[in-house]
């Protein structure tokens, strides 16, 4: 019985003793991993969630980089309220030797070869889309406009002289569902992005190690957007291309069209559940019980506008417009447009 209380006793003393030598290793261990030091760039709402997520992961190993433009961007806006050192774009390359590595997330600026070279890991790129498709300035409205069933978002290296040709880090892809709407989309590639960002830093050594080039077979542009396509021409597109032109700009660019010599914008649309008789590309009929337009589009189909803004006045209803402007405009002649009322 003696014997066998002091086995127990001298397991238990041994176990302690294992135990006291272990944790002083494994805290050693844990506090041995640091995040690199990082030197942000930044301008927008997309860079924003990346950058509150290196802060969360990095704590006072990060560094802002942006534009000072009045009134301040939501990047310099964070940096400030965060306390966290702030730089005014274009940086002294002298700077980058401070910081491990640099990360750009929509800038808008092209770096130049001695910014990246002086960041010892070089520099990496959050991208909105599955590189090489759609590289350029507006990728999220390109796989919509487009009707692209799935995009993502892509760790790039950056390279010097030209945007988004840098070998693959990491992607990881969603799909676009087929009513979405470009600020959803926006917000979710933009934190889908900022998680994966993070788990790229954490994982650098082997991420860089295991970069890959991009296919050149598959590359697309995404160019900014210009007045071209912003602006409808009924007799070119079908109404489910220009609904899907609108999910696409929504909440950053209006379509566009022409009337009595004035530029309208069309704000709110949808594509109509009841078609009128078929009308030319253009003409317009006014829906008493919707309160609503509908405009005839290529490929016989239609259109239906709820809310629209001429230029020079305020936004108005398909109501107010059919009241103020069609009632007066039905003895007049118009370019692509023909007036009715039903």
């Amino acid at each position: 019985m003696f014997c066998g209380k002091s086995l127990v006793n001298n397991f238990y003393k041994y176990k302690r003793k294992v135990w006291q030598n272990v944790i002083p290793i494994a805290q050693r261990c844990k506090g041995t991993y640091h995040p690199p030091k990082i030197l942000f760039f930044g301008t927008d709402n997309f860079s924003l969630p990346s950058l509150q997520a290196l802060h969360k992961n990095c704590g006072d190993r990060l560094g802002v980089v942006t534009s000072f433009k009045s009134p301040a961007n939501c990047v310099r806006t964070y940096a400030e309220k965060e306390k966290l050192p702030l730089q005014k774009w274009p940086i002294d390359p002298s700077v980058c030797p401070q910081f491990d590595l640099g990360v750009v997330v929509s800038f808008g600026h092209l770096i130049p070869g001695s910014i990246i070279n002086g960041f010892p890991y070089g520099m990496i790129n959050v991208h909105a889309s599955l590189l090489p498709k759609w590289r350029g300035a507006a990728p999220i409205i390109y796989a919509i406009m487009k009707g692209d069933a799935s995009t993502g978002v892509s760790i790039m290296k950056i390279e010097p002289h030209r945007f988004d040709i840098g070998d693959i880090l990491a992607q990881r892809e969603v799909a676009i569902n087929p009513d979405v709407f470009m600020p959803d989309l926006h917000a979710s590639l933009a934190s889908l992005g900022a998680e994966l960002l993070v788990d790229t830093i954490n994982n650098l050594s082997v991420r860089l190690k295991e970069a890959k080039p991009q296919d050149s077979s598959r590359v697309s542009y995404a160019p900014k957007i210009t007045s071209k396509i912003t602006e409808i021409i009924w007799s070119e597109l079908s109404a489910i291309e220009i609904y899907t032109r609108h999910r696409a700009l929504y909440g950053y660019k209006n379509l566009t069209t022409n009337f009595l010599g004035k530029q309208v914008q069309l704000l709110e649309l949808r594509l109509p559940e009841k078609r009128v008789p078929v009308q030319e590309p253009g003409a317009i009929s006014y829906l008493r019980k919707s309160r609503s337009l509908i405009i005839g589009c290529a490929q016989q189909s239609q259109l239906e506008v709820l809310q629209l803004r001429v230029e020079g006045r305020k936004p108005m209803s398909a109501q107010d417009f059919n009241n103020g402007f069609l009632k007066q405009a039905r003895s007049l002649s118009f370019t692509e447009n023909k007036i009715a009322s039903i």
